[in-house]
C-alpha cells in the first residue's frame, strides 16, 4: 500500500509500505480521505510540531474518513463508512477522571509526541481499535466526514466556554478550525457570533458560513467588551492580546489556537482588570459524536474543505494548506475520486 512519510523537516515522501493486519479487538480502514492540520504542516516544513520533533519517519494525519476493510470479529461489515477517534487515552491522574483526552500517556494518530511515533492515517490501509470507529449515519458523505474531527475539537472549545445560549461569540481567526468554531457556537444557540482575521478570504468563506458579522483586524479594530465568549483560533499572540480587550467583564476567552512551548508577549492587563476567565482547550473528549451529526445536519458546512489532491500530489496539497488565501481545509485523497 501507498503512505506519506514525513522524514525530517521539509522531506515528504510517498512510499510503499507493508499493509498492516488487524489483531483482535481492531478493525482495519480504507482510507478515503485525510485533511492537512496545522501539526502537521509544522512536522512537515519544520520537523517539529512544539516540543515533539520527528525522530523517525513518520505517517502524519488524524482527520480522516473511509470505509471498514476487515473487521476480524464481523461486527462491521466491509465497505462500512466511518470516521475515527484518534486518540488512545493514557491513564487517569487526580483531577482529571472525567476527562480522559487530558490523562498522560496516552497517544493520538499521526503524533511525534509518542516513542515509537503514533503513525496516521495518511496511508491507503489503517488499523485502529474498534472502540475508534464511529460509523457514519445515512445521509453523510464519506467526504464530508473528513471533518469530524477538526469540528470536534472545536465544539470542545464551546463546551469550555460553558452555556453559549444566547451568547455574543466572537470567533477570532477564520481558518479551517476557526469556520468551525463558527459552526460549533452557532449550534450550541449563539445569538451572534462574529469572526474576525487579518485576511479577507477567510472572512468571505465565514460569511457564506453564517457568520452575523466579520472585522478585518487590518482595517478596523474590534468593539471594546462587545462579547460574551472569545474563541480564540489563531494562536497569534497579538490575537490573544485583542481577545481581552474585546470580551465583556468577566467574560470567557477560551485558547483554541496552539502556541509554541515558549514565552510570548501578551498583554494580561485587561484578563487581569476585568476578571476574564481565561481558559484552554486541548483535542477534545467525545465531541465527535456530535460532530458527526452536526455534519450529517448540516451539509454547507462541506465547503470548509475547499481542495482535495490525490495522494501523488501530497507534497502539493501540503504547500496549498499554508496559504490561507487560496485554501481553507486541504484534504489528500487516497480512495474516492479528488474533486
Amino acid at each position: 500500500m501507498r503512505a506519506v512519510w514525513i522524514d525530517g523537516k521539509e522531506a515528504l515522501a510517498v512510499r510503499e509500505t507493508p499493509q498492516p493486519e488487524p489483531g483482535e479487538g481492531e478493525v482495519r480502514i480504507r482510507i478515503d480521505y485525510v485533511g492537512i492540520c496545522g501539526s502537521d504542516l509544522h512536522y512537515c516544513f519544520e520537523g517539529a510540531n512544539g516540543e515533539y520533533v520527528v525522530r523517525e519517519p513518520l505517517v502524519p494525519g488524524h482527520e480522516l474518513s473511509g470505509r471498514v476493510d476487515l473487521d476480524p470479529s464481523g461486527a462491521l461489515a466491509p465497505g462500512t463508512p466511518v470516521t475515527v477517534h484518534p486518540a488512545r487515552f493514557g491513564t487517569a491522574v487526580p483531577g482529571t477522571e472525567d476527562q480522559p483526552h487530558l490523562w498522560p500517556g496516552g497517544s493520538y494518530l499521526g503524533s511525534a509526541s509518542t516513542w515509537p511515533h503514533t503513525q496516521g492515517a495518511m496511508a491507503e490501509l489503517l488499523v485502529v481499535r474498534a472502540d475508534m470507529v464511529r460509523v457514519l449515519p445515512e445521509g453523510l458523505p464519506v467526504r464530508r466526514a473528513v471533518l469530524a474531527e477538526p469540528l470536534g475539537v472545536a465544539l470542545h472549545a464551546a463546551t469550555r466556554a460553558g452555556d453559549l445560549a444566547g451568547a455574543r461569540v466572537l470567533v477570532s481567526g477564520a481558518g479551517p478550525i476557526g469556520l468551525l468554531a463558527l459552526a460549533a457556537a452557532q449550534a450550541r444557540g449563539a445569538a451572534s457570533v462574529t469572526v474576525s482575521d487579518v485576511l479577507a478570504e477567510p472572512l468571505e468563506r465565514a460569511t457564506t458560513l453564517g457568520a452575523d458579522a466579520v472585522v478585518r483586524v487590518t482595517e478596523e479594530s474590534l468593539p471594546v467588551e462587545a462579547f460574551d465568549v472569545v474563541l480564540e483560533c489563531s494562536g497569534a499572540p497579538v490575537a490573544i492580546s485583542a481577545a481581552g480587550v474585546a470580551v465583556r467583564r468577566r467574560g470567557t476567552v477560551v485558547q483554541v489556537g496552539m502556541l509554541p512551548n515558549e514565552p510570548r508577549p501578551i498583554n494580561l492587563a485587561p484578563f487581569i482588570s476585568k476578571e476574564v476567565a481565561l481558559l484552554g482547550a486541548f483535542r477534545f473528549r467525545d465531541e465527535i459524536d456530535e460532530a458527526v451529526a452536526l455534519l450529517a445536519a448540516r451539509p454547507e458546512l462541506e465547503q470548509v474543505v475547499t481542495d482535495v489532491l490525490p495522494i501523488d500530489r501530497a507534497l502539493e496539497a501540503f504547500e496549498l494548506a499554508r496559504d490561507s488565501r487560496r485554501s481553507s481545509k486541504v484534504v489528500v485523497s487516497l480512495g474516492e475520486p479528488a474533486a
